[in-house]
Parts: structure tokens; C-alpha cells; sequence
């Protein structure tokens, strides 16, 4: 129940960010939830992949590298799924900072909830 209340938040903050983000667009509701179950699953094993192979330019840049690895993890979604688009690398990063600040405040959120 935890992981479908996650998907579907992740999916609303997906949707949130496309209406605010000029060069992010998703079609309808159904896809921000399809680009949440994907995101995950490419973050669950393509992401560690990547850091792996590119562990050496990450531990020069101080962990930077990572925004990278994150706006390449969603130019790939915007690849897989019709009616998701990115337009830039650029537009990928700031989409996915602001992706992560939302999920974890509302994480945190949560954890706030149960106590």
C-alpha cells in the first residue's frame, strides 16, 4: 500500500512539475503516473549501473556528477514513454533537483504523520 501511495505522489509532483517547468510536458494524468513507475524502475536498476561506471568522474566533482546521472535517468523515460518529453539536458537537471526537494518533503512529510 506504501509503494502505490509513493507511486501516486511521485506521479502528482511529475504532473505539478510539467505545468511549471516550460520545457517538461506530460499528456494526462496517466502518464505522470507511468513516468513515476518507470523512474523508479530505471532508478531502481539502470541508475546504479551508471554511477558504477562513472564512480571516478563523480568522486572529482564532489558528487555533482550524480545531477547528471538523474537528468540522464529522465531523458531515458522521456525516450520510453509517449507523451513525456524533456526538452534539454539542462531542463532535465532542474526537473530532477526539484524532484528530489519535493519527494523528500513529502517523505518527510509522512514520517511526520505516523508519529
Amino acid at each position: 500500500m506504501k509503494l502505490i501511495i509513493r507511486l501516486l505522489l511521485n506521479a502528482i509532483i511529475v504532473f505539478a512539475l510539467a505545468h511549471v517547468l516550460s520545457g517538461v510536458y506530460v499528456s494526462s494524468y496517466v502518464t505522470a503516473i507511468i513516468v513515476a513507475v518507470v523512474l523508479s524502475i530505471l532508478n531502481l536498476f539502470v541508475k546504479p549501473i551508471l554511477v558504477i561506471f562513472t564512480l571516478p568522474i563523480t568522486i572529482l566533482t564532489l558528487g555533482l556528477f550524480l545531477l547528471v546521472i538523474n537528468a540522464l535517468i529522465i531523458l531515458l523515460a522521456d525516450n520510453l514513454i509517449d507523451g513525456f518529453s524533456v526538452n534539454s539536458i539542462w531542463t532535465a537537471i532542474l526537473f530532477s533537483i526539484l524532484l528530489s526537494i519535493l519527494q523528500s518533503i513529502i517523505q518527510s512529510t509522512l514520517k511526520e504523520d505516523k508519529k
